[in-house]
């Protein structure tokens, strides 16, 4: 009999599956010992069989991320590991996580929070009501994020609170990790000199992080997450992956995060990436 289900020919739902169930421990979303939502639960989430979804919990329970107490009842098993003193950045370091929608980047923010300790600003989360509010008055619907009006008379908004809350943290001597997707001003050599000159000039470090994933395990976190905002984006998929780069890379010294389902488990990058800075400091 084939180690796979017919609706998961060759592995990849189940990959796929298990990644963002390890991410979501990992990130602290399913907190130690809490309990998992059932198998048909999340395979409605994740539009995919309860059989994928329980291959997945047994890697997981294989790993020791989850215990199986019963056929019903799993629990997450996971603390964080912090990674040594000596591996972590040795002065207050700043981290501009991008990546496009579904790329895993608010996964990987809350990974580094927590074995950092660095406060996580996300673009979203601390401009949504008002982007909404905004977008309203201006004629538009509250999850626009593709129109003309959003892009102009927006979204640069956005990113200069974003970036104002990190300069008054690094004035007092704090990082943070900041997330958002960044597209453009990755793009803009110019703006990240800007950037890391106004942080080193107040003692902190920067560095740039795309978060990379396939557009498969995209589609499914957005469908897991259930956003309004990601409404548009998901009943256009094939047009609106046709639009954008899966190969994009910073304009200037950046650290690639690998998130597709296939990759080297998120904490795993992140521990590596944090070694990497605190050595070259």
């Amino acid at each position: 009999m084939s180690q796979y289900s017919a609706d998961d020919v060759g592995g990849k739902k189940l990959e796929r599956v298990e990644r963002i169930l390890r991410n979501d421990i990992e990130a602290g979303r399913l907190r130690d010992g809490a309990a998992l939502p059932s198998s048909r639960d999340l395979a409605e989430q994740m539009g995919v069989s309860a059989w994928t979804v329980s291959k997945a919990i047994e890697q997981l329970v294989a790993d020791g991320l989850v215990e199986a107490i019963s056929r019903s009842r799993r629990i997450v098993r996971s603390g964080i590991t912090a990674p040594s003193e000596n591996d972590k950045p040795r002065r207050p370091h700043v981290f501009l996580i991008g990546g496009y929608a579904g790329s895993g980047k608010s996964e990987l923010s809350r990974v580094l929070s927590r074995v950092t300790g660095s406060a996580i600003v996300d673009k979203d989360t601390t401009t949504r009501a008002v982007v909404e509010r905004l977008l309203e008055e201006l004629g538009r619907p509250a999850h626009d994020r593709e129109s003309q009006t959003y892009l102009e008379h927006v979204r640069p908004f956005e990113y200069e609170a974003l970036l104002a809350t990190i300069e008054e943290n690094a004035e007092v001597g704090v990082g943070v990790i900041a997330t958002a997707p960044f597209i453009r001003e990755f793009q803009d050599a110019a703006w990240i000199e800007r950037i890391g000159t106004r942080l080193n000039a107040a003692g902190v470090g920067l560095s740039l992080v795309w978060v990379r994933c396939d557009a498969s395990t995209m589609h499914t976190y957005l469908k897991r997450r259930g956003a309004a905002r990601d409404t548009g984006k998901l009943s256009n998929w094939d047009d609106y992956v046709a639009g954008i780069d899966l190969e994009f890379q910073p304009a200037a010294e950046h650290v690639i995060i690998d998130n597709s389902a296939s990759s080297e488990p998120l904490q795993s990058q992140a521990t590596k990436m944090l070694a990497t800075i605190s050595a070259a400091a």
